[in-house]
Parts: C-alpha cells; structure tokens; sequence
C-alpha cells in the first residue's frame, strides 16, 4: 500500500507519521485520543506525556472491555441458535408422516 507522511496534532503536540492508513481515518482517531486526553488530564494546562498515556490506557481498557461484551454476545447467540436448531429439528421429526415410516402392506 501506498505510505505517506501525516502531521497530526495530539495533546497540543506535533506528530509525524508514516503510514498507508487514510488521512482522515487518522485524523479521526487522533481527534479520539484528544478527547480522552480531555477526559483525564486537566483542562487549561499544557497537557505531559503523561496525559497521553493515560488516555491510551483508558482507550485500551474501553477496547478491552468491548471486547469482553462481544465475546459474551456471541457465545449467547450462538447457544441461543444452538436452541432454535434443535426446536427446528424436534419439529421436523415429529411433522413426518408416518405413513413414510410404515412397512409395506404384506397382504398385497
């Protein structure tokens, strides 16, 4: 993929990537760790580096934590399928005909 420069403005700094991401799609994200800085530094002063790490912690627990969620939806939908089938199932067997299942006729 194509790699380019992108200056990005994180935290009232001055960063220089190269990447083969989209402008905006790092524009977008940048502007997300910004405002978690804003969420856990304290508003007016030059914000440290510490700033930014707390942000990227933050971020990383609130990744973690939907991560966790979609695990255990898709574990509930798939025992929630796993239930559908088998009524499916049942239901089936019990709408065959028996006539499908009798012996022939012995007197013919």
């Amino acid at each position: 993929m194509d790699r380019r420069t992108i200056d990005l403005r994180i935290a009232g700094q001055n960063y220089r990537l190269m990447s083969s991401a989209s402008e905006e799609d790092l524009r977008r994200l940048a502007g997300l760790v910004n405002a978690k800085v804003a969420e856990v530094a304290p508003r007016g002063k030059p914000q440290p580096a510490q700033a930014v790490l707390l942000a990227a912690m933050a971020l990383a627990h609130e990744l973690e934590a939907e991560r966790g969620q979609r695990k255990q939806l898709e574990h509930r939908t798939r025992e929630l399928l796993r239930g559908v089938l088998g009524r499916i199932d049942d239901a089936l067997r019990t709408a065959e005909p028996e006539s499908d299942h009798a012996p022939p006729d012995a007197s013919a």
